[in-house]
C-alpha cells in the first residue's frame, strides 16, 4: 500500500497535517522545515505518487492540495485491522472467562 509507505516518513506525515489545515505553495511548505527547497520536492513527489497530495497551477504557483481520497486506502486498511484484532480479542476474552469459569467449578468441587 504506498500511502501507507508514504506516511512513514515524519516530515511527509508532517505536510500531510499543514495540508490538512489548508492549501500551501511548496515555498511555504518549505519555510515550515529545516530542509531545502529540493527535499520538500521529493517529498512532495511521494506524496503525489501515493495519491495522498494534488498540485495545481495558480499563475506561476504550484499549490499543494490534500486529497482527501487518497486518505481512503488508509482508513480502509486501519479498518480491516481493527476489526481483525477486535475479532481475535474478543476470542481471547472469551476464553479467559470460560478458564475462569472452568478454575472457580474445580475449586468449588475441592
Amino acid at each position: 500500500m504506498q500511502s501507507l509507505a508514504a506516511i512513514a516518513d515524519p516530515t511527509r506525515r508532517r505536510i500531510i497535517e499543514l495540508l490538512a489545515t489548508r492549501d500551501r505553495t511548496a515555498g511555504e511548505l518549505v519555510d515550515e522545515f529545516d530542509l531545502s527547497a529540493p527535499a520538500i520536492s521529493q517529498h512532495l513527489n511521494v506524496l503525489r505518487e501515493a495519491g495522498l497530495v494534488t498540485t495545481r497551477v495558480e499563475g506561476q504557483s504550484r499549490v499543494q492540495t490534500l486529497n482527501p481520497a487518497g486518505l481512503d486506502d488508509i482508513g480502509d486498511w486501519l479498518e480491516r485491522t481493527r476489526n481483525f484484532w477486535s475479532q481475535r480479542l474478543d476470542a481471547l476474552e472469551r476464553e479467559l472467562k470460560a478458564d475462569d469459569e472452568r478454575k472457580a467449578r474445580k475449586k468449588k468441587k475441592s
